[in-house]
């Protein structure tokens, strides 16, 4: 078990994340999570795997003897010798400190424990693909700039890095490097999935009014999603026919992700994995599984100036529909559906 924790004048590490092992059984992760409410009475799970939790009240909780180390390793005792699960604890002054921290944990398991005026300090020696949120691809970028730590990560201007990495990636990328995290831990147990259904007025055979249904739904389940702040692995397809006939199917996207431009290359996939010819159909509906915060899922750069285009418009629409309603703006082929 690594620990680090050294006095630091009244200010403590509050912020528990917490890594289970890969493809842990989905009863097994309940249970860690069980466990962590027993310590906690705020903890947002970070399926499949992974949880937050705030020990504040914690610490009030369990008296003046009480301290986040002490809590970190009754937490793992007993999701160790209760369930059989050894854990990978990290604990930081803030989330993204705290979830670094936690993949230093060597496996099987341990608790490290970042005091709030070393945080700097300790982030600055990691190599800068250890940092919570810069995934293969952005890493790659700012070793190409001649950045490999997070010491140099955080001595660029916030401006430069943006540059390499886009505008909100690089700000993240630069505000994490120096400590700065400003998200609460939000109590949340997330659904396991998100469905969006359409039912046609009549049966049909149309080629082009199914695809505008399907689109419509691609369109509010990206939205949905976005809104609850998750990003699906996999869709689902379903299709109903007059009589009692259904045909489901499922795929997994190449990334998490609940951006309409990737929701919808899987959704034409299913589509055209269903061979449709002559089935009369009643209804579609489209469902994101396997869902996970959007927050844990690295964002890459895709060197596409197009792509990036469409995201940045895609969070404009967003805001709009927000203000003035979901059925203002939207793809035409959906709205020609629509009339």
């Amino acid at each position: 078990m690594t620990t680090v924790n050294k006095a630091s004048g009244g200010r403590v590490s509050t912020v528990m994340h917490v890594r289970c092992p890969d493809r842990l059984p989905d009863e097994l992760y309940r249970r860690v999570l069980e466990q962590m409410a027993d310590l906690s009475p705020v903890v947002q799970a970070l399926p499949p795997t992974a949880a937050l939790a705030e020990l504040k009240g914690a610490l009030r909780y369990h008296g003046a003897g009480a301290d986040v180390r002490r809590l970190g390793q009754l937490l793992r005792v007993r999701a160790l010798t209760r369930h059989g699960v050894d854990l990978r604890i990290g604990i930081g002054p803030v989330i993204s400190t705290a979830t670094t921290a936690s993949a230093q944990v060597p496996t099987p398991g341990g608790v490290l424990v970042i005091d709030p005026d070393e945080a700097a300090d300790w982030l600055a020696e990691l190599p800068v693909d250890a940092l919570h949120g810069i995934g293969p691809r952005q890493a790659d970028a700012l070793h190409d700039y001649g950045i490999h730590t997070v010491r140099l990560l955080a001595a660029v201007p916030m401006a430069t890095i943006q540059r390499l990495l886009g505008g909100r990636a690089g700000r993240l990328a630069s505000e994490r490097a120096r400590g700065i995290d400003p998200r609460p831990v939000v109590p949340r147990n997330l659904p396991a999935s998100a469905t969006v259904r359409y039912t046609f007025d009549r049966h049909t055979l149309d080629g082009a009014h199914t695809r505008a249904a399907l689109l419509e739904l691609v369109v509010r389940l990206g939205r949905l999603l976005r809104r609850r702040g998750q990003a699906p692995q996999a869709l689902t397809l379903s299709l109903t026919f007059a009589g009692t006939a259904r045909w489901e199917k499922s795929r997994r996207l190449a990334e998490p992700s609940a951006h309409d431009d990737d929701l919808r290359t899987v959704a034409y996939q299913l589509m055209d994995a269903a061979g449709l010819q002559r089935g009369r159909l009643t209804g579609l509906a489209l469902r994101g599984d396997d869902l996970l915060d959007a927050d844990t899922v690295p964002q890459q750069i895709s060197l596409d100036p197009s792509r990036e285009a469409r995201l940045v418009t895609e969070a404009a629409v967003d805001r709009v529909r927000d203000k003035y309603g979901s059925g203002v703006i939207g793809p035409a082929t959906v709205f020609r559906h629509a009339s």
